[in-house]
């Protein structure tokens, strides 16, 4: 088994599955660089002495569309890069296949959108087998869509052997990072899981118990527990189907010696608008007509108190709903909070859509550990799942 930092490239052609599903604006203008830039260290590796062919999707097409071409991405790779970017009109077949061939060391080939192609999606093995026969190595560098097993990002891997296939530093990054939550020897672990809903966390929340010390509950799913334990919520949202859930998971983190928190206090609000009265409340004394939006000030200190004095910190999922400025302050002092940690010396890991978006909000993505770009794919790993793209190449 190889790591990109050790293999040798020279003289050989690597195929890399990289994530260029990004945002463009009406004029076909890259608006959020973040993926391409996260691919650069890959790229640059590879072509040092070998060459790179580059194969993503974009978008949701059902055929050939040509608003989802990724030609329009070629202008971002090539200022990050520094490097003339080729361009093969299809993926597979005779053009792929010539531009493939025609590429010297040093050099950078992007292939058409991979999804102009069902048999993507569906994992063909054919189609993985056209892909394969452009290059003499395999680099999966897209955690982003590890969780699927589609054709590129985990059957193109049967076609090459354990010598010949490795993870770039997108997937090393995401997984090491990762491992150390999971696996962490330092102590105390802090998992806060946040967001709207119970249902869709609780499977990452049933897994973490077994790992981590601390388990911090925000967001939506909050009043779910809350009920659960005889509170009054007013009309904040709540999972019915799930109380008996929530009741379950207290009883097994006290089972398991795991300090499970709750907020306390609560910020309310008579309607869900960014111009709703304001009142604050227990988080288990909400009046009728009132919804909790937020965590309280009391809330925040109690959080803020256990991350920063943790060894290790996970962050899924916001506090409240932190795109209206009345209910943001939680958010904003959680993250807060992440950053001081970190100073600290904790490792920090933030993932998750909205937690991403949130620290990139407040412009403290540089300041914690690690953010993670996985989405479905980091929760999936934190569920406990096999991700088809990890378990394709030995780690």
């Amino acid at each position: 088994m190889f790591k990109i930092d050790t293999f040798d490239f020279a003289g050989k052609k690597a195929i890399a599955r990289v994530d260029f599903n990004v945002p463009l604006d009406e004029n076909f203008v890259v608006t959020d660089d973040t993926r391409i830039r996260a691919a650069v260290p890959t790229i640059r590796k590879v072509t040092e002495n070998g060459s790179i062919i580059l194969m993503s999707h974009l978008g949701r097409p059902k055929g050939v569309t040509e608003k989802y071409s990724l030609k329009p991405v070629i202008s971002k790779i090539e200022e990050l890069t520094g490097k003339k970017v080729k361009f093969a009109t299809d993926c597979i077949g005779e053009i792929a296949e010539k531009a493939a061939a025609d590429l010297k060391p040093g050099e950078i080939l992007l292939l058409e959108n991979l999804r102009f192609y069902a048999e993507e999606e569906k994992g063909d093995k054919e189609f993985a087998k056209k892909l394969a026969k452009l290059a003499d190595i395999y680099i999966n560098d897209a955690f982003g869509t590890a969780h699927r097993a589609h054709a590129s990002t985990a059957v193109i891997a049967d076609f090459y052997d354990d010598n010949h296939k490795l993870f770039g530093y997108v997937m090393e990054g995401e997984l090491h990072s990762l491992d150390q939550v999971l696996r962490s020897t330092k102590k105390p672990v802090t998992a806060i899981i946040g967001g709207a809903k119970v249902s869709s966390k609780i499977t990452i929340i049933e897994n973490l118990l077994q790992r981590v010390d601390n388990l911090i509950i925000g967001g939506g799913m909050t009043f779910t527990f809350v009920k659960a334990m005889g509170g009054k919520i007013g009309s904040s949202l709540v999972e019915d189907d799930y109380i008996e859930t929530a009741k379950t998971v207290i009883a097994k983190a006290k089972e398991r010696g795991v300090k499970l928190y709750l907020p306390v206090d609560s910020v309310n609000a008579d309607k869900f608008a960014a111009d709703a009265n304001v009142a604050f409340s227990a988080i288990d004394q909400i009046p009728d007509g009132w919804m909790g939006l937020d965590i309280g000030d009391r809330t925040i200190q109690l959080f803020s108190e256990v991350i920063e004095r943790s060894a290790v910190v996970l962050w899924n999922g916001p506090t409240g709903v932190f795109e209206m400025e009345k209910f943001e302050k939680g958010t904003v002092e959680i993250a807060k909070s992440l950053v001081k940690a970190t100073v600290k010396g904790a490792f920090t890991l933030v993932g998750g859509g909205d937690s991403v978006a949130a620290i990139n909000k407040y412009g403290m993505e540089t300041k914690v550990s690690y953010v993670s770009t996985g989405g479905g794919a980091m929760l999936e790993f934190l569920e406990g799942k096999v991700l088809p793209g990890v378990a394709c190449i030995p780690r």
